[in-house]
């Protein structure tokens, strides 16, 4: 066993042998009552002791271990407590000393809770992580072996039922599957050959074949689970400034409390015995347990919240970033827009009759499909005609492609290779390019008969979140590498701020470095290996998670579903988890400057002061946990 896991066994036992007493204590406490002055003594003085076993044991440790570390004194909330119940005991207060540690341990107990569930929220994914693999073998027969031992190329064999051992391509097969562990969606998503499928997804009814793409550490979820483990220990700045603050907040209380004393019994006129009762009830009131769970457990339940829906974040802090940003910069291919062309539009010359019409598109999908172009993939898609003609054709770099059929001679090509142009085709030409559609123009023995307009459509999401942002007072940026016509066409449509067209993949980077410079909290949302340099300049890099594995790997978040809703999503949870946290802080210094003042007042008694304190620490955990629920 590693030390690692002796570590954590070793925690393991610590917390059941805490939680065992602390119910004992509890029992202990209450049989006090139904007993004689004497043994309610005894049974309260147990009560304390095995109800704060874990508290008392942790204040005492973490200050001895801190104040090594550190080289100076660094004491733990828990500290005070304790104090609290011995001095307590030390004027005969028994009772209150018990119910002071027993309240003091639930709201402790309560915190790990609410910490562990969000935790146990997004590590539940590990237990998603496939095992096993049915692995056909050269001879077609098949073995179960353990994911771990997969290689890429590996053909394996995925049943009905089945969860998907890794990353891969359908070879064969027809299915659904429910990706919801990957991607959030609820719906099972149909997929056929050449399909792409995640490992940890859950295959439906039918069965498949198919080919290992990635190595086990490099899957999609093997991803995921990084994140997850990075989100852990990633916390945001409030959380490390309060963690920064307990230690000097907790020395200032111990020097401030021997000083009540003495005020009280010299300036005030107590007696000794009050004065040293309200420096207890100072030691308790003042105890910031409510200000040290203001942050985390709100930050991890957000976090979890948004793991469920698809959105995975690198660390609190970048949740905590995305509040205050007032930039947002989409890449277009693939973000805002779907990523793949289709045709939109026809013309054809006023002269050609309705079979050479048909004629021509015989001739265009003969000669676009032997082309690998993107555009080419949509046009042949648009006609989805299976007899094709056979033709030779040469792809000129530059120009296009040509072919000779019948004595005649074909072309498709860019506008711009064409020098003399009827004026009908140049008007269409341009009424297609203001709408930021890509015009190719078919030419039959170097005269235009043909326009084919393509254009790469925006998704469905893409209008609503700039809108969203717009109502945030958030500036919208789109870089593309496309033509300025064709920016501008696409950024009207969504409404976008500002347009940065033409752009070279070196320049993406450079713009967020511009965009920072006017003091901008900017955030990037891109999928391309064109993005990474982009994403990694920008406050927050948003990536979406079916684009490349470089974007995923330097970005600070990652969309599972390539939905843009879900950055409006996440931005409405990181405003709402700054709400709560803020309303935490200040609740949980209101109370503490309340039972400063009632207690120097004298309306308030320990017990009081205990029930005050710890109910206001279980008040913010729990307005916390508000954030799992979805918004």
């Amino acid at each position: 066993m590693n030390i690692k896991n002796r570590t954590h066994q070793h925690n393991n036992i610590n917390f059941i042998i805490g939680i065992s007493l602390y119910f004992t204590g509890i029992v202990l406490y209450v049989l006090g009552f139904f007993l004689d002055p004497f043994l309610a003594i005894v049974f309260n003085l147990i009560a304390t002791a095995f109800a704060g076993y874990e508290v008392i044991l942790e204040g005492l440790v973490h200050t001895v271990q801190n104040s090594f570390r550190s080289r100076s004194f660094k004491p733990s909330i828990h500290l005070l407590m304790t104090l609290g119940a011995v001095g307590a005991i030390i004027i005969g207060e028994y009772s209150e000393a018990a119910l002071l540690i027993i309240i003091f341990a639930s709201a402790h107990y309560l915190e790990e809770y609410a910490q562990n569930k969000s935790k146990r929220e997004i590590l539940s994914l590990i237990k998603l992580n496939p095992t096993k693999a049915r692995l056909i073998k050269d001879d077609d027969s098949i073995e179960v072996v353990e994911v771990s031992t997969l290689k890429i190329g590996d053909r394996l064999k995925v049943l009905n039922g089945d969860q998907v051992p890794t990353d891969g391509i359908i070879l064969s097969g027809r299915t659904t599957i429910d990706q919801a562990s990957i991607t959030g969606e609820s719906i099972p998503v149909e997929k056929s050959i050449d399909d792409e499928v995640y490992g940890a997804t859950i295959n439906g009814e039918g069965t498949f074949t198919m080919e290992v793409s990635k190595n086990n550490n490099e899957t999609v979820f093997a991803k995921i689970l990084q994140l997850v483990k990075e989100a852990q220990t990633n916390i945001s700045r409030t959380a490390a400034f309060i963690k920064k603050l307990e230690p000097i907040y907790v020395t200032i209380v111990l020097i401030v409390a021997p000083l009540f004393y003495l005020m009280g019994a010299y300036l005030l006129k107590w007696d000794p015995e009050l004065s040293f009762y309200r420096t207890m009830v100072l030691l308790i009131g003042a105890s910031p347990c409510a200000l040290a769970v203001t942050d985390i457990p709100s930050t991890l339940s957000a976090i979890s919240n948004l793991a469920r829906n698809g959105v995975l974040f690198k660390g609190g802090s970048y949740l905590s970033n995305f509040n205050d940003i007032d930039t947002i910069a989409f890449d277009k291919t693939g973000t805002l827009t779907m990523g793949k062309p289709v045709v939109t539009d026809v013309y054809f010359i006023a002269e050609l009759s309705e079979e050479a019409q048909l004629e021509l598109i015989g001739l265009v999908l003969a000669m676009e499909e032997k082309s690998n172009h993107p555009l080419a993939k949509a046009i042949l898609n648009h006609y989805n005609q299976k007899d094709i003609l056979d033709l030779d054709v040469e792809n000129v770099i530059g120009v296009g492609l040509k072919a000779r059929h019948n004595e005649n001679h074909y072309q498709i090509s860019k506008p711009g290779a064409f020098d003399d142009v009827q004026a009908d085709i140049t008007e269409i030409r341009s009424q297609f390019e203001g709408e930021g559609k890509t015009v190719m123009f078919v030419a039959k023995n170097g005269v235009v008969n043909m326009i084919i307009a393509v254009l790469d459509q925006e998704k469905p999401s893409a209008k609503a979140a700039i809108a969203y942002f717009h109502g945030q007072n958030i500036h919208t940026v789109l870089i593309t590498g496309d033509t300025l016509r064709t920016g501008q066409a696409i950024g009207k449509k969504l409404g976008i701020d500002e347009i940065r067209a033409e752009i070279l993949p070196a320049e993406k980077a450079q713009i967020i470095i511009d965009l920072k410079k006017d003091k901008r909290v900017v955030a990037m949302v891109g999928d391309g290996v064109n993005d990474a340099p982009a994403l990694v300049h920008a406050d927050i890099g948003i990536a979406m998670g079916e684009g490349t594995d470089i974007a995923i790997e330097v970005s600070d978040v990652v969309l599972m579903k390539n939905d843009l809703s879900k950055i409006v999503y996440t931005h409405k949870v990181a405003k709402k988890l700054r709400r709560i946290i803020w309303q935490n802080i200040i609740f949980a210094m209101g109370v503490v400057l309340l039972l400063m003042v009632v207690n120097v007042l004298g309306l308030i008694n320990m017990t009081w002061a205990v029930f005050v304190h710890e109910g206001s620490t279980v008040l913010v955990l729990i307005n916390g946990l508000r954030l799992l629920k979805k918004i």
